[in-house]
């Protein structure tokens, strides 16, 4: 490795992400999986150290997805405690996070890290944020970049939580589909996720959020936000959205300055993900983690800015 400063990138909820190294990915299907390969080739062009998290439904590891837009034929598949549970609770994702970053220190000579996080990856991000700064000894995080992230909650959550209702989409049929596919996933699918971003779990008083007060201290952040579903003005709990996540969640709006000490913002006319788009009839170029400006932005705020390094 030419760089002892890496950039690491973590899916989201439900996602299945393979292992990949700044030269070597799936060699079948998506590199990177269908929701970080055009973020991944992006930033090895412009010229950063970039590896994968690996990421399944359910424990175990990530040797293939056989779903939409899937990957096989991976390099080399980690162990089943450094792969994220994509549906599983935030701090367990951020453990497995913490123990792949570790795997990065000894096996690739990490000294520091740069974190992109999608969806609730940016949570399971800050979650191994959080545990690296307890141990004091670990390899510092200096950036955390987050795309749709969740952070005072996601549709999904909320209206598992009764915090949004069908009647909030005030008759936009998109939207009344994504609140009522989220129930029958939640119910279906969830080991923890769905319950967990939610504005009730994150954002309430001793919520998650506030359990992560200090954590973000010194580490340069950047949110940004889709806000493509914007049939309505209110509630801001839910409009604008991309789809899953509304705009003043994924910047992070509401969230106190003891947790978020500062951050940069940026918001674009984009879905969450390459699957919204998909199901819109939207090119993939419209999609948070494929649209070339939003690229651009992730790119810049890795490069352009050099936080101290956190002790």
């Amino acid at each position: 490795m030419s760089s002892a400063h890496v950039v690491v990138l973590v899916s989201g909820g439900a996602a299945v992400t393979p292992f990949t190294t700044p030269t070597a990915a799936a060699g079948v299907g998506q590199a990177a999986g269908n929701t970080l390969t055009a973020l991944r080739a992006a930033l090895l062009a412009a010229g950063h150290e970039v590896f994968t998290a690996p990421a399944r439904v359910g424990a175990g590891e990530a040797a293939e997805d056989t779903g939409w837009e899937g990957f096989s034929a991976v390099p080399e598949v980690l162990p089943a405690a450094m792969t994220i549970n994509a549906v599983g609770g935030i701090d367990e994702a951020g453990a497995a996070l913490d123990a792949f970053l570790e795997h990065l220190v000894a096996t690739r000579g990490a000294g520091s890290f740069d974190l992109v996080g999608h969806s609730m990856g940016g949570l399971i991000a800050r979650a191994a944020i959080g545990a690296r700064r307890a141990r004091r000894d670990a390899m510092p995080v200096r950036r955390l970049v987050t795309l749709g992230t969740p952070w005072t909650g996601a549709l999904l959550g909320d209206v598992v939580a009764g915090e949004l209702t069908i009647a909030d989409a005030g008759g936009d049929a998109m939207t009344q589909r994504i609140l009522r596919e989220s129930e029958r996933y939640a119910a279906e699918h969830s080991q923890g996720a769905a319950e967990q971003v939610s504005r009730r779990y994150l954002a309430g008083p001793g919520g998650w959020n506030a359990r992560q007060a200090g954590a973000l201290d010194g580490v340069a952040v950047t949110a940004i936000a889709g806000s493509a579903c914007a049939a309505r003005d209110a509630p801001e709990s839910l409009w604008p959205h991309d789809g899953l996540v509304s705009r003043r969640s994924a910047l992070a709006i509401d969230v106190p300055a003891a947790v978020l000490p500062g951050a940069e913002r940026a918001e674009f006319d984009d879905v969450h993900s390459i699957f919204f788009a998909d199901v819109l009839g939207l090119p993939w170029e419209r999609a948070l983690t494929w649209d070339p400006a939003v690229l651009d932005v992730v790119s810049e705020a890795l490069g352009s800015r050099s936080a101290e390094t956190p002790h």
